[in-house]
């Protein structure tokens, strides 16, 4: 286990690079390691402080990498910066390509019909030597066929796009029926099948993909209200630790 981690707010994350990570992520597919992946975001700090079950299955999980730029500044702000951020959606793109160098079996879960259709076909016209074993939207009543699938496929990589917490819940719970990295992907998949644009690279450089957001789905607004109360709560631990 690498466990240079760095307190923020109660969430444990992991500081590496992303190169560091990205090597850790290979030997992981070369032996087979079971391994369960957590992408907090301001969003997910705050939903793990006010849960403590929550909190154990993120500080649990075997890499902790922090997606948002709000992770990055409290970071730093609290005198214990991380090396880089390190997004969700970044690393499900390493991971389709290592698993198309390797050979490697995939499962993906969750999102709406269309786009994990849409992402299943994208896998299989530009990463041909990804074996797909299978893929379910996030809309079942029960876990019970799902998981079975999985048990029967053990993919190498599973993707799951349940959205938070409920992503993390379920790899928690079954991610002993394979033997496979688990990483729970959010909204990734929109972005990846092309359903949804990222934010355009110079606006990801100033760190302004939150903004992007926000612009085309004003809907956000309310979540968006995570960064400011999170910030303020930043403030309060770096007087505390002064």
């Amino acid at each position: 286990m690498h466990k240079n981690r760095v307190n923020i707010l109660g969430t444990e994350f992991d500081n590496f690079t992303t190169k560091q990570f990205h090597k850790y992520l290979d030997d992981d597919l070369d032996i087979k390691a079971n391994k369960f992946i957590v992408t907090p975001n301001p969003e997910i700090v705050l939903s793990a402080r006010k849960d403590t079950n929550f909190s154990e299955i993120v500080n649990n999980a075997d890499y902790v990498i922090p997606d948002g730029i709000g992770v990055i500044k409290g970071a730093k702000s609290l005198g214990t910066p991380l090396h880089e951020r390190i997004t969700g959606f970044d690393t499900l793109q390493y991971l389709v390509e290592a698993a198309n160098r390797k050979f490697s079996k995939v499962y993906l879960l969750g999102a709406k019909p269309e786009v994990i259709q849409a992402s299943a076909e994208k896998i299989k016209k530009d990463y041909p030597q990804v074996d797909l074993v299978g893929y379910h939207d996030g809309y079942f009543k029960n876990d019970a066929d799902i998981v079975a699938e999985i048990a029967e496929k053990q993919p190498n990589i599973v993707f799951v796009a349940l959205g938070s917490p409920k992503q993390e819940i379920f790899i928690n719970k079954y991610r002993n029926t394979a033997d496979a990295i688990w990483i729970g992907v959010g909204g990734s998949f929109d972005v990846f099948s092309g359903t949804k644009k990222r934010a355009p690279k110079i606006i990801q450089k100033l760190n302004l993909e939150w903004f992007y957001r926000l612009v085309k789905e004003p809907t956000r607004f309310g979540r968006m209200l995570a960064i400011p109360r999170y910030m303020n709560l930043i403030n309060k631990e770096k007087k505390n630790r002064l």
